[in-house]
């Protein structure tokens, strides 16, 4: 997290995570002391709950050896060759799948992600995903993986803890096919709730900076 925006960012009265990124990684890419001044934080999509940085609750799906199966098999199979190993996540009531693999850094994250966004590969691994297997659900998340998960457990899952409140919710990944989608379009039709769809942290930095 770039440490001016964290800077700002923890004098926010009142913020709350979501991601589908697990526990460990949550905490690596925002710190220890953003999660726990987080009231609530979403991990993996909403299927693992902290507030204040106390476990709330866990869902512990796991993926059937079909599932695990056939995401190797586009893996085999993707055009993409540099692969830079775990590229199979299992987290709590999800898994997260990359082509690339989680183990890549830097460079190797950017030029699969400006791959992915020619190529489209992503958003057609969701389609084969949810084709294949009709009682999941896949969305692109983050720069390169793709988050795979039963229906439900989504990232709407998180609003039954703001039953009632004011929501501005900031995603980036808000179209069709992400994994934001569930909830921005459910927020869309509630009252007092806003959504941003935003390229990134500086676009949201900026919005909440106009508040």
């Amino acid at each position: 997290m770039d440490p001016d925006f964290k800077k700002f960012f923890k004098t926010l009265p009142d913020f709350s995570l979501i991601t589908g990124s697990d526990v460990d990684k949550t905490v690596e890419q925002l710190g220890q002391d953003v999660f726990d001044q987080a009231r609530y934080c979403f991990n993996c999509s909403g299927s693992d709950v902290y507030r204040n940085g106390v476990s709330l609750t866990r869902n512990n799906w796991t993926p059937s050896d079909k599932l695990v199966d056939a995401l190797n098999k586009c893996l085999a199979d993707s055009e993409y060759k540099h692969a830079y190993g775990n590229h199979i996540e299992v987290r709590p009531g999800s898994l997260n799948f990359s082509i690339v693999g989680r183990n890549a850094v830097g460079n190797q994250r950017t030029d699969y992600f400006n791959w992915d966004n020619i190529s489209g590969e992503r958003h057609r691994l969701c389609v084969t995903i949810r084709t294949l297997f009709p009682e999941l659900t896949a969305g692109v998340g983050g720069e390169t993986g793709i988050d795979v998960y039963p229906k439900g457990y989504d990232k709407s899952q998180s609003l039954k803890y703001f039953r009632g409140q004011d929501i501005h919710f900031f995603g980036d990944r808000c179209e069709p096919g992400g994994n934001d989608h569930s909830i921005a379009s459910r927020l869309k039709n509630r009252r007092n709730c806003k959504v941003s769809h935003v390229k990134d942290w500086k676009e949201t930095w900026q919005i909440l900076q106009q508040k």
